[in-house]
C-alpha cells in the first residue's frame, strides 16, 4: 500500500506563486501516471495535471501556461508548480497515482488564492 503526502499548499495572493509537493511512501517509478486533481465545495473532483512514467504531461486547459507539473522518480515525488495564480484556481489539490491495478489518493493540500 503505498501512502501519498501532499504539502505546500497556502493562502497566496492573486498573482503569486506556490509549489505543492506529493511525497510517496515507495517507489513511484512504476505508477503510469501521477498528477493532481483539485476540488472545491459543491463541485466534482477535475485533473489539474498530469505526467507520465515517460514524462509526457497533460494539462487542464484553465493552467495551461501557468502551472508545471514535474516528477522525480529518484525522489519519489511529484510536483506542481503553480505561477499567477487566480481566485479560481482556490481549491483543495490532491496527488494521485495510478499503477496498472489501483489508484492512489493523497489527503489534499489546501490553496486559497485571495484577490
Amino acid at each position: 500500500q503505498v501512502q501519498l503526502v501532499e504539502s505546500g499548499g497556502d493562502l497566496v495572493q492573486a498573482g503569486g506563486s506556490l509549489r505543492l509537493s506529493c511525497v510517496a511512501s515507495g517507489s513511484i517509478a512504476s505508477f503510469l501516471v501521477m498528477g493532481w486533481h483539485r476540488q472545491t465545495p459543491g463541485k466534482r473532483r477535475e485533473l489539474v495535471a498530469a505526467i507520465g512514467s515517460g514524462q509526457i504531461t497533460d494539462y487542464a486547459d484553465s493552467v495551461k501556461g501557468r502551472f508545471t507539473i514535474s516528477r522525480d522518480n529518484a525522489k519519489n515525488t511529484v510536483s506542481l508548480q503553480m505561477n499567477s495564480l487566480k481566485s479560481e484556481d482556490t481549491a483543495v489539490y490532491y496527488c494521485y497515482a495510478l499503477s496498472a491495478t489501483t489508484t492512489y489518493w493523497g489527503q489534499g493540500t489546501q490553496v486559497t488564492v485571495s484577490s
